[in-house]
This record gives C-alpha cells, sequence and structure tokens, in this order.
C-alpha cells in the first residue's frame, strides 16, 4: 500500500522560501510521475506541479510558474518541492500524489503565507 508523508511547511513571510519534502513507500517510486497538490481554505484540490519518473520533465501551474520548482530523487525515493517568492496566495495545506487529481496523497503539510 502506497504511503506518501509530506513534511517541510510552515508559517513565512510573504516573499520567503520554503522546501517541501515528501518520503515515500509501498510502491515502486522511480516508476511513477509525480505530483504536487494544494488546498487552499474552502476551496477544492488544486494541482501545482508535475514530475516525470525519472525528473526529466517537469510541468507547472501558471500561479507558481518561475517561482516554485520540483524535484526528485529515486534513491531516497522522495519527493520536493522549493517554493521562493511566496504569496499570501500560496496558503494551502500541501499534498504529494502519485496521481494529478490527488486521489492518492500523503495527509499534506500546512504552508501559511503571512505576516
Amino acid at each position: 500500500q502506497a504511503q506518501l508523508v509530506e513534511s517541510g511547511g510552515g508559517l513565512v513571510q510573504p516573499g520567503g522560501s520554503l522546501r517541501l519534502s515528501c518520503a515515500t513507500s509501498g510502491f515502486i517510486f522511480s516508476n511513477y510521475w509525480m505530483y504536487w497538490v494544494r488546498q487552499a481554505p474552502g476551496k477544492g484540490l488544486e494541482w501545482v506541479s508535475s514530475i516525470s519518473s525519472l525528473g526529466g520533465s517537469t510541468d507547472y501551474a501558471e500561479s507558481v510558474k518561475g517561482r516554485f520548482i520540483i524535484s526528485r530523487d529515486n534513491a531516497k525515493r522522495t519527493l520536493y518541492l522549493q517554493m521562493s517568492s511566496l504569496k499570501s496566495e500560496d496558503t494551502a495545506v500541501y499534498y504529494c500524489a502519485k496521481d494529478s487529481a490527488g486521489r492518492t496523497r500523503g495527509q499534506g503539510t500546512q504552508v501559511t503565507v503571512s505576516t
């Protein structure tokens, strides 16, 4: 059974940075595209970023393009999201997921961007 455990969230001021991590187990991590999705207060799940199984292809939502970088370490079975120039509208619970809809995802990590 797939397990995904996110970490690295917290409270950060606008313009700040955070690095999220997602440790995985229970499936062959290197065989899968992986995703970050987020859910802002009172809203549905939103796709944020994708990365191919070997990391050679990435994609980003327009709202985060140029500010976020997705990466992975297949040897460590870990997914990352480097977030920079954070804005208040980035406040959300962030999930790593095995699919872009977030059906198989972790418990999430809270990111709050506020003064």
